[in-house]
């Protein structure tokens, strides 16, 4: 048999071999544990992967130390840059090592042909174990770029125990990111890879810090380092505990997790500086609260409705406080912090402002008899003071006026999820508290009011923009205005400063919840304080227990409160002496008839509650009467809150139909009575 056919025997018989390794198991080997980041890529939390390993991805280029770089290259790989997987030279040299000296001195492996290993490990070492790792070695720098080969190394490293990759290591022993590293901490991540079992931190301590002083010793052989710098680095002691993950944001990263699948990074809106300044915030009140209290926090951006924070609880392992449980989601009821939305339709509809005057005094709504929190009242007081103290009387009259489903259906409308009682329809105490609602929502709708009127849907998960859908409206721009300027005239708690944050408390029945939501020109946040389980907290509020939480957490965002949007166009500024006199003062709705003889103002036509055809020629829109009987001339005309101008003297008027849906037909009269219907326009 000739040469030549021993050699093609060989080559096909090689051949065969190579073919029945099949492919590379890439796949599995880019498994990777999920991590959340923030809005900046911060990792927020990290999950193991199924079998308990912590495997964090990594991208060298842009998240690992330079210097650990070049000290692997220099212990590791000289030439990773410009081989093929193989390095002849290197295998040459650790061969004329071994020979000379007896005994290892540096192996011949490449990086390439490390990752080869990693990804099928193999118990024995032998030359047949070897030659399988340079095959696969050549096979990786084929389908793969060096930088990718780089980055997969860095993450399937063995590092001892359940850590492999150089981040999960990191942040195990040093308790941070492989972005900044010491030269003592780069040569201990060089050096525990080579026998990550036998120089386990957490278990050899001493064996770990020999290896680290190996590889020192090595790069001052090799001019990499300077020998007062490795003397330096030798200095350090190891680590010998392991630090817990990174677990910033528990309960957003744990909603990610349920509804973002198969994708190794996730990507949230929070802000991780201001995510742990708020969580610290709410941990420290809740101590000084007292046990078993817990505190949530929202914070949200205006413009994006994106989530900048969320504190779902003070502490997720902290059992007597329901840690586990998202307070920011959970349903509660809300104490006052819905009579914004109350004066803010009001103002909409035009029968108020907020320099008018209103009653707060005893009254009843049938069988329903609304008493102030403090059981005093005040007398006749200004919209923007009623507000502004909370009195519970004026907000339920102006509810009354309003109407309890009107209310609650365009709270809905704007994305709050209002949770009634079973069986029960919305009714004059849902203004005080007597719905349940969540915090999240809460803050949505206050967002609202800093957009003038717009909700825009929150948004928590990056991969989602342009999925949310489109801002809804809650008021009309003038009347959100005018909400926003009364609450920033609210007195602010102690710690506060006057007329920065526009800002409401609120306080549950039975002082089971204390809330305080408050917004300026830029962000909105949301404060809940009170107990998981729902169980009264005596003399808890809102205004001394979440409010000076609210400014606080304010303060720790960085920036100085932002102002305000100004006042929209045909926004109506004027003291009550100048305002049209059916401005002046509230006058319910049941004042009909007038003590001198003469008749309130009533619509004729349209009916309440009837549907208008308002269609034209040509597919256009016709004008729609109305006509009124009684009332003090002139009689002003209001269309869902705008004035449309006066009625003639025969209180009759043409009116350009708003178009298709329901709208709310008012007339006021010079006297300050009112009437109103509803109708539907087709």
């Amino acid at each position: 048999m000739t040469l030549t056919a021993i050699g093609l025997a060989i080559a096909a018989t090689f051949a065969g071999w190579v073919a029945s390794l099949g492919p590379l198991p890439i796949g599995e080997a880019r498994e990777v544990s999920t991590t959340i980041v923030d809005r900046h890529g911060k990792l927020l939390r990290a999950y193991a992967m199924a079998d308990g390993r912590w495997r964090l991805p990594v991208h060298a280029a842009t998240e690992v130390d330079p210097t650990y770089l070049k000290l692997l290259f220099a212990y590791e790989d000289h030439r990773f840059r410009s081989h093929a997987g193989v390095d002849p030279l290197a295998l040459g040299r650790a061969a004329v090592q071994l020979a000379t000296r007896g005994h290892i001195v540096s192996g011949g492996s490449t990086i390439t042909m490390q990752l080869a290993r990693l990804m099928e490990p193999r118990r024995q070492r032998s030359i047949h174990a070897k030659l399988r790792q340079m095959v696969r070695a050549i096979e990786i720098e084929h389908d793969m770029t060096k930088d990718q080969i780089l980055d997969l190394y860095l993450t399937l490293a063995p590092y001892g125990g359940n850590l492999e990759g150089i981040r999960a290591a990191s942040i195990a022993y040093f308790g941070k990111e492989p972005k900044r590293l010491t030269l003592s901490e780069a040569a201990l991540l060089v050096a525990l890879p080579q026998s990550p079992e036998n120089r386990r931190l957490d278990r050899y301590p001493n064996a770990a810090r020999a290896a680290r002083d190996r590889v020192l010793d090595r790069m001052v052989e090799d001019g990499v380092v300077s020998d007062a710098d490795a003397a330096a680095a030798k200095a350090v002691s190891v680590p010998k505990l392991r630090k817990p993950m990174p677990i910033l944001a528990p309960h957003s990263s744990d909603a990610a997790m349920s509804s973002v699948k198969n994708k190794p990074v996730v990507a949230l809106t929070l802000d991780a500086p201001l995510q742990q300044s708020l969580e610290t915030l709410a941990h420290d009140r809740a101590i000084a609260l007292g046990p078993n209290i817990s505190v949530a926090i929202l914070a949200v951006d205006n413009a994006s409705g994106e989530v900048l924070a969320r504190v779902g609880s003070p502490d997720y392992f902290d059992d007597r406080r329901a840690g586990q449980v998202d307070m920011t989601r959970a349903v509660r009821s809300p104490g006052s912090t819905l009579k914004p939305f109350i004066y803010g339709m009001a103002f909409e509809d035009g029968f108020v402002h907020p320099e008018s005057l209103i009653d707060d005094r005893p009254i009843r709504f049938g069988s329903y008899a609304p008493e102030n929190f403090d059981m005093t009242f005040q007398g006749t007081v200004p919209v923007r003071k009623a507000l502004q103290m909370s009195l519970n009387v004026p907000a339920v009259a102006l509810l009354d006026r309003v109407g309890a489903s009107r209310l609650s259906s365009r709270l809905k409308q704007a994305g709050a999820d209002l949770v009634l009682p079973k069986d029960e329809t919305p009714g004059l105490a849902m203004g005080l508290g007597g719905v349940g609602i969540t915090l999240q929502d809460l803050v949505q709708l206050y967002s609202g009011l800093a957009r003038l009127g717009n909700v825009r849907p929150l948004r928590e998960i990056e991969s989602r923009r342009g999925e949310e859908r489109e801002p809804e409206r809650l008021l009309d721009q003038v009347a959100a205005w005018q909400v926003g300027n009364v609450l920033l005239g609210t007195p602010p708690p102690e710690n506060g400063v006057h007329n920065r944050i526009a800002f409401k408390t609120g306080t549950s029945y039975g002082y089971r919840d204390a809330w305080s939501i408050g917004f300026d020109g830029r962000m909105t946040i949301g404060v809940w304080v009170g107990r998981p389980d729902g169980a009264p907290v005596p003399g808890i509020a809102g205004r001394t227990a979440a409010a000076p939480i609210l400014f606080d957490a304010f303060a720790r965002t960085g920036k100085l409160p932002s102002t305000l949007p100004k006042p929209p166009r045909g926004t109506l500024i004027a003291s009550n002496a100048k305002l049209p006199l059916p401005l002046r003062r509230y006058r319910p709705l049941g004042e009909l008839v007038r003590t001198d003889g003469e008749r309130a103002p009533h619509i004729q036509f349209p009916i309440d509650g009837s549907r208008i055809d308002a269609s034209g020629g040509d597919g256009m829109s016709a004008a729609m009467p109305v006509k009124v009987a009684g009332g003090v001339l002139p009689i002003t005309m209001l269309v869902n809150g705008v004035s449309v101008g006066e009625l003639d003297n025969r209180r009759q008027r043409l009116v350009d139909s708003p178009g298709p849906g329901f709208a709310r037909l008012t007339v006021i009269d010079a006297k300050g009575a009112a009437d109103t219907v509803v109708i539907r326009i087709q």
